[in-house]
């Protein structure tokens, strides 16, 4: 039974369990449109029931990085909402020193609170009420920095990247979500030139596309403060893609993250594609598969998506916790493995099919027929139906035409 001391919020609430922690949220049915939608923006304290696999993952991601690192971790949560972030990497995350939540609503903060003295967490976490930027310039200078930022915003990231950047510790941990695919996969293009200084594609690999939009504007951001990043993780699940990225301070390294960067150009008539590295290559303006237009993404990050060294260890990690999802997050992780040393971009079977006007074709058969051939081919966590190789175009319609011949 609650203690009367305790606040009592003007909303309706409920007690619910996500892996090891158990906290209260507004009562979800309030907050649903019609039977199935639930609505998280309209509660009076923000909560996504649907982002627990997010949660699941951060979870491994941070274990891993306290094995690397060997150190207690001090991690700032700057949109803890009703704090089950913060909570569960306090409960599941070795050798944790602290956690910092913050959220500008005061309900949140309340029921933060309330949470995390549940959960027996009191000593361990601390919960601000001030705007994420106010929060995270407080701790942009030595010894008061971060040893990981879990941005995980409504919408966007991009407003929050050079304060999260400046706050974050020398080889420290930088955790990017974005639920602003739309703008990302090329439906608003406009809108994600502003954000993301990069012009994106309405291509089959446009989820892809859109992670590589992000880690760009990470890498334009930190460059300005003479920072460079390492990618150890990164994925698209459901409606939102998530990045981790290991910040490290030098002009060196901040030249070497600039040089990863470039464009990648598509011809919509044949599926084409190619990728160039820099700033302002020589992109090409006709395709040499069919000699339409191509069209262009970018400029986006080139440079690898995975860590593999890292992704073993998560692997490793998903096997020694509780997870709300733990055979959702072994399966991603293995089919991540399996794509990590690919080339950018992806293919995706209903696309080849349709264009070369054939009847479906099986993704494995044509995995094992392309390694047949001496291709690296895999599948790849972006799309079901999504094959990786670094095959040329011309190879993959000739084997196509082969297999649908029988």
């Amino acid at each position: 039974m609650d203690n009367p001391a305790e606040p009592v919020f003007p909303f309706s609430t409920e007690a619910v369990q996500e892996a090891s922690a158990v906290f209260l949220v507004p009562r979800l049915k309030t907050y649903f449109h019609g039977k199935r939608e639930y609505i998280p923006s309209k509660a009076p304290v923000f909560y996504n029931p649907l982002m627990a696999f997010n949660r699941d993952l951060a979870v491994l991601v941070l274990r891993t990085y306290q094995r690397r690192v060997n150190r207690r971790l001090v991690v700032c949560d700057p949109f803890t909402g009703c704090g089950v972030r913060g909570i569960r990497f306090a409960k599941e995350v070795h050798h944790m020193r602290h956690v910092v939540g913050n959220d500008v609503n005061p309900h949140a903060v309340a029921l933060t609170r309330r949470n995390v003295a549940r959960n027996g967490l009191s000593e361990a976490f601390t919960v601000h009420n001030v705007d994420a930027h106010a929060l995270l310039e407080g701790h942009a200078r030595p010894k008061r920095r971060f040893d990981v930022i879990d941005l995980d915003p409504f919408g966007s990231p991009s407003p929050f990247l050079d304060s999260a950047l400046r706050a974050t510790k020398r080889g420290g941990l930088l955790a990017l979500t974005a639920t602003d695919l739309a703008p990302l996969c090329g439906v608003k293009s406009s809108a994600c030139v502003r954000k993301y200084l990069g012009k994106p594609l309405r291509t089959e690999y446009c989820h892809e596309v859109a992670v590589r939009l992000v880690l760009h504007a990470l890498v334009r951001a930190a460059a300005k403060h003479d920072l460079g990043i390492h990618v150890l993780f990164s994925h698209s699940t459901d409606h939102y893609l998530r990045v981790y990225a290991q910040i490290f301070h030098g002009a060196t390294r901040a030249d070497e993250s600039l040089g990863r960067l470039g464009y990648i150009t598509h011809c919509f008539h044949c599926l084409n594609r190619t990728w160039s590295r820099g700033l302002s290559p020589f992109l090409p303006v006709r395709c040499d598969c069919c000699g339409e237009d191509m069209d262009v993404a970018g400029p986006l990050w080139l440079g690898h998506l995975f860590d593999v060294g890292f992704c073993e260890q998560l692997l490793e990690e998903a096997t020694l916790v509780a997870l709300s999802d733990t055979k959702r997050a072994v399966t991603l992780i293995t089919t991540i493995l399996t794509e990590a040393d690919g080339p950018p971009t992806y293919f995706v079977m209903d696309h080849i099919s349709s264009k070369l006007g054939l009847p479906g074709l099986s993704k494995a058969v044509l995995l094992a027929k392309l390694v047949e051939h001496g291709y690296l081919a895999t599948a790849t966590h972006f799309n079901p139906q999504g094959i990786r190789s670094n095959a040329p175009l011309s190879v993959i319609n000739a084997l196509s035409r082969q297999l649908s011949q029988g």
